[in-house]
């Protein structure tokens, strides 16, 4: 897995000061897509050891809300593989922050009832995550003022709750 960059002191995408992971490698395409660099899956550089190490150094602070993956699409399946070594760790180090993921996949019909099916790993991912903002852009709904989305039609989902209702419950 690549990544096209990591955003540290990031307040754009996810509640407070967080640390934001764009992923490379996205197959939605959407029309006016603030990041067509990411979509290729070799642009950037490579995922490793030390650039994990790296994100969780930068989550220690008290006043890092968490972690945010954007991309590029973190659900495609060679992100999520690449993926599950971070969320783990961040996990086991930082209990108390919080993981944000945004995904053009919808939540329902594409990853609970698709992918969590073929691969455990997306199970195990979503399982990790505290908030997921899906749908894919479309600009023909982009609205400035929607908090932490780019159109109407997106989502802002706290997994756990929707995972144990089977319905889908909305953090706004």
């Amino acid at each position: 897995m690549n990544y096209a960059e990591i955003k540290y002191y990031d307040i754009a995408n996810g509640p407070g000061v967080r640390t934001s992971l764009f992923v490379s490698g996205c197959t939605h395409r959407c029309r006016g897509c603030f990041n067509e660099v990411a979509w290729d899956f070799d642009y950037g550089q490579p995922f490793t050891q030390e650039t994990i190490k790296a994100i969780l150094d930068s989550l220690s602070p008290d006043y890092i809300a968490g972690l945010t993956l954007l991309g590029g699409e973190p659900f495609e399946y060679a992100n999520q593989k690449g993926l599950l070594p971070l969320l783990n760790a961040v996990r086991a180090a930082y209990p108390q922050k919080d993981i944000w993921c945004f995904t053009g996949y919808l939540f329902d019909k594409d990853i609970r009832d698709n992918m969590c099916k073929k691969w455990p790993e997306s199970m195990e991912m979503l399982s990790l995550i505290d908030v997921l903002v899906d749908g894919e852009f479309i600009e023909s709904q982009k609205e400035l003022g929607l908090h932490f989305k780019g159109s109407a039609n997106q989502r802002t989902i706290l997994v756990r709750p929707s995972l144990e209702s089977g319905d889908i419950v909305l953090l706004y």
